[in-house]
């Protein structure tokens, strides 16, 4: 099904992707001490409680939601009296047609979240028609990651490592359409220089566009495209940049920087529609998720990824028609308004 409902809009409105009635919540968020049925959480910061339930806290504490005050500065300037019913959520990229500008992010070592990690990931996000980004460690072979998603799987390699390119190989013959290769952070987490030649490399030697992961200063923005990058990810892998700098902060004058020479995808804890909706009014074409998707792969499996993904899909595309930007092409900076307190 596309988002474009010129006859069920309404139904759309009412019911969402997952086709069951939106419920309020009489009572706030469901009970902490048990884990319920998946189709009775209504929003997806409730996956976050789950979550927490059947991962041991190390874990757990890994996929914590981040702090909100970056998104919560930000209101919506709405457009009144706009005709609704052409709802799109369609957005094109390198050469696809994405049903939603969602994509699920990088995470490794997801066999510690759900025993068949990305192939449940996968299928989860197959369902909900949505791309992912597979990467290693992984104790599936990609080969079997990208077979269990009938949409593309991406491919995260590390700037830093000796082998991103003979990974980036491996992964474009396993048929990933994109290879992501990020700067700044190794396969461990630990802040390293950024190596541009092995960004150029991998750029000049591989035959599928090369994603630079990893930029949170516009300066960044000319080095990357110099070495032939075709996309950039403004995030922070998931930490707090000094002065606590969100990748949101920074996302509109990274765009501005880019102008529009190649596609800026954003991550950095996106959990609500309205907060997809804010990334792609400062620049973004598309955003990627990974905690969120992650909390619903921990306590539920491919239907918990599922299901956190339409619930992000209505939210978007609720908040687009509620704005007056029903279509992707409409969303723009004026959309967003900044609190000055």
């Amino acid at each position: 099904m596309q988002f474009k409902l010129r006859e069920s809009v309404q139904r759309f409105l009412t019911y969402g992707v997952r086709g069951s009635a939106v419920r309020t919540q009489a009572g706030g968020a469901p009970p902490t001490d048990r884990k319920v049925p998946v189709d009775e959480l209504v929003n997806v910061p409730e996956f976050e409680a789950m979550a927490r339930l059947v991962l041991p806290s190390d874990r757990f504490d890994a996929f914590r939601a981040p702090a909100r005050q970056s998104f919560d500065k930000m209101t919506f300037r709405q457009r009144l009296m706009v005709y609704a019913m052409d709802l799109d959520l369609t957005t094109e990229l390198f050469g696809y047609e994405m049903f939603a500008p969602i994509i699920v992010g990088p995470v490794s070592g997801q066999n510690f979240l759900h025993d068949d990690g990305e192939l449940e990931t996968a299928r989860g996000a197959s369902r909900a028609k949505t791309v992912m980004v597979a990467t290693r460690p992984s104790t599936e072979a990609l080969s079997e990651v990208v077979n269990a998603s009938n949409e593309p799987v991406w491919f995260q390699v590390y700037g830093n490592d000796d082998s991103a390119l003979d990974d980036a190989t491996q992964a474009v013959e396993a048929g990933c359409p994109v290879v992501c290769v990020t700067i700044g952070v190794s396969e461990n987490g630990i802040p390293v220089s950024t190596n541009w030649g092995v960004v150029e490399r991998l750029s000049r030697s591989i035959d599928v566009p090369v994603v630079v992961k990893g930029i949170m200063n516009p300066s960044d923005v000319e080095v990357a495209l110099q070495r032939g990058v075709q996309g950039v990810v403004v995030s922070n892998h998931g930490g707090t940049a000094p002065g606590g700098v969100l990748p949101i902060d920074v996302l509109a004058e990274v765009s501005d920087a880019v102008d529009g020479r190649v596609p800026v995808i954003v991550d950095g804890g996106f959990q609500r529609g309205t907060e997809i909706l804010k990334g792609l009014a400062l620049g973004a074409v598309a955003v990627m998720v990974a905690r969120a998707p992650m909390w619903g792969l921990s306590a539920y499996g491919a239907v918990g990824v599922q299901t956190v993904l339409e619930l992000l899909q209505t939210e978007l595309a609720r908040n687009m028609a509620a704005s007056g930007r029903p279509k992707i092409d409409m969303i723009d900076r004026d959309l967003v308004r900044f609190d000055s307190r």
